[in-house]
């Protein structure tokens, strides 16, 4: 190169290596395909309509399901580690390097080494194609994070559509626990009542079920064939599966009874009570209890009366009360009211919830033998009916009830005073729930289609989400991960709206805030009874001391009356001047000399009074002049 030791040196950021590959687009031809004349002639034109998929004919001869791959990026700390702590002290570099020189000498060590350079290749070239030592995002301002706030949002995923033309109306819908995937929607084929009913048409015919008040087992990830049926005979008006065992299903019937399937077996129920030990009504409302073989269950109707069953012999309930506000020992079913929902917590297994028609609320005791120990309390909440009651899943001692047009949320700690928190809306509200992820959140729906999100850590005043329905939403339900809001309609679909994730899950600062509200409304709630109670005792000794007073009154005037007819009855003593005027009328001549001396005393005071008097004047008095006035 020479004396001079001249050179030319290429400098380049190391940035710039293993840079992305950039495409850009040719103009070259690869295939061209001539359009057909005849196909030509043969095209309609048509306006654009809008068709359900799921309602067309399958052509397909198998399916083919395909689960959804979530992605989500994470970062890695890197640190020296592997040290066998119990033989190696860390912080000794000569103890460090004797356990190197031993995990060397391994025959399997070359082979590791082989396999953690690939890995530690393909991370230090990601690495090198960011410039570690550059500043980045340092043209932002810095208040740009100050506004973050989570993402409110719901999107539809999935429809499933009643198999039956004309649908029928969808009541609820309930999740399984044993697959998270599989779902139970219970159908009510109310028409089939009408006298010119006629059946409809089955759109999956070939799956094995030709009758219109079917019930069935969806797959989450398929909303074109169900994956079990149950059948009845009559209209099913609510199904419920078993927490504990779903192998266990049960139901209730227009004519008020109920029913057992078996979910490892399709087709028609296992076992039906008799009509004579049925409910007098429609059977309404159903609910799982606690047990060791997982087969009691309460049955409510609107002839206000709860059964109390066993799946194991369905001829007669075991025991059964009815839902009086003042129950006595003789209950009378004309003072009872129907119930429209009954509740019931595992954690909590003596006691179970009822709502009724007339807008009351009954606690019931399982330990009670007679029907005063058995309801225990009794609160009028509604006006109309009650639509829903659903506890909190992370503070089971509130629940949330629904009924008219009002949301109340209720605790167990509280009787006899105003609701913990009150909601108020335009529309009649027929459905809600509890989010089973967050704890601060539920959703309403009312008889217009309006769908509601309420987060109790955000607003007690305005929802933070609404969704428009063409149709009334009949049950809510929360999957029990809360990723996923299941919306009943009364058309006989069945939406899934996916949740973002603000709004499935809760921090564990967010659970003490939410703690801390209920606690305080709590005591706030204790306060007002306790200066409730104060009152009514305030009131109650004032009536009691103005009723004492009223008494000792009226004996006081009852004892003035019986001592003045007592001198009444007594004969009166005569006083000497009373004596003397009875001698005095008695005596005629005294009488009459007294009349002479009046008679003569007044007509000498006659004559004075005509008396004229004349002033004489003196000589002095004659000559004075007069004054002046």
């Amino acid at each position: 190169m020479g004396s001079m030791g001249n050179q030319f040196i290429l400098s380049r950021e190391r940035r710039r290596f293993g840079r992305q590959c950039l495409f850009s687009d040719h103009n070259e031809m690869i295939l061209s395909v001539q359009s057909s004349g005849r196909l030509r002639l043969k095209y309609i034109l048509r306006n654009p309509i809008n068709e359900k998929t799921q309602l067309s004919e399958q052509y397909a001869v198998s399916t083919a399901l395909t689960h959804n791959v979530t992605l989500d990026s994470h970062g890695i700390n890197h640190f020296e580690g592997g040290w066998n702590v119990k033989e190696v002290n860390v912080a000794d570099e000569e103890s460090t390097m004797r356990y190197r020189k031993k995990v060397e000498r391994d025959d399997s060590w070359g082979i590791e080494v082989n396999e953690l350079m690939h890995s530690v290749m393909d991370i230090s070239s990601a690495n090198n194609a960011v410039n570690i030592y550059q500043d980045f995002f340092e043209d932002l301002p810095a208040d740009l994070g100050s506004g973050i706030s989570m993402k409110i949002a719901a999107r539809g995923i999935h429809i499933f559509h009643d198999l039956w033309i004309p649908a029928r109306t969808l009541k609820m819908c309930e999740w399984l626990n044993n697959d998270p995937n599989q779902f139970l929607l219970t159908y009510c084929n109310a028409r089939s009542l009408s006298p010119d009913y006629s059946k409809p048409l089955n759109i999956l015919p070939d799956f094995g079920n030709n009758n219109a008040n079917a019930i069935y087992i969806w797959d989450f990830d398929d909303a074109i064939r169900p994956v079990a049926h149950f059948d009845t005979k009559s209209v099913l008006r609510i199904a419920k599966v078993c927490i504990r065992d779903e192998n266990y299903m049960v139901g209730g019937l227009q004519e008020g009874q109920v029913c057992f399937w078996q979910t490892d077996s399709m087709g028609g129920a296992k076992a039906m009570c008799p009509l004579e030990a049925s409910h007098r009504e429609e059977t309404s409302a159903l609910c799982w209890v606690h047990s060791k073989l997982n087969t009691e269950f309460y049955s409510g109707s609107l002839d206000g009366s709860i059964k109390y069953w066993d799946t194991r012999d369905l001829l007669m309930p075991v025991y059964e009360v009815l839902a009086e506000p003042y129950p006595r020992q003789e209950q009378n079913r004309q003072d009872a009211h129907g119930v429209t929902v009954l509740e019931f917590e595992y954690t909590i297994p003596v006691r179970y919830i009822a709502g009724t028609d007339m807008g009351y609320v009954f606690v019931g005791n399982r330990k009670g033998a007679t029907p005063p120990e058995t309801l225990v309390g009794c609160y009028h909440l509604f006006a109309g009916p009650i639509r829903a009651v659903m506890r909190n899943p992370f503070f089971v001692k509130n629940f949330i009830l629904i009924g008219d047009w009002r949301v109340r949320i209720w605790s167990e700690e509280v009787k006899n005073c105003p609701s913990t928190f009150y909601i108020r809306r335009k529309h009649q509200v027929i459905s809600g729930a509890w989010s089973t992820g967050r704890c601060s959140l539920f959703c309403i729906g009312d008889v217009q289609g309006n769908l509601e999100f309420w987060d109790l850590l955000m607003s007690h005043s305005e929802p933070i989400m609404t969704i428009k329905y063409k149709h009334a939403i009949t049950h809510l339900v929360f999957k029990p991960d809360g990723s996923i809001l299941t919306v009943s309609l009364a058309n006989g679909d069945c939406a899934m709206l996916r949740l973002e994730e603000g709004m499935r899950n809760a921090t564990v600062k967010e659970k003490s805030l939410m703690m801390a509200m209920f606690e305080r409304e709590i005591s706030r709630c204790k306060l007002l009874e306790a200066r409730e109670e104060e009152i009514k005792l305030k009131k109650r000794l004032t009536s009691i001391h103005l009723e004492e007073e009223r008494k000792s009154k009226e004996k006081l005037d009852a004892k003035k009356k019986k001592i003045q007819a007592k001198k009444e009855q007594e004969p009166k003593v005569e006083d000497e001047a009373t004596m003397f005027l009875r001698m005095i009328e008695n005596d005629t001549e005294f009488s009459r000399a007294l009349l002479d001396f009046n008679e003569v005393i007044e007509s000498v005071t006659n004559k004075r009074s005509k008396r004229v008097f004349v002033t004489e004047r003196t000589v002095f008095e004659r000559d004075a002049p007069m004054p002046v006035q």
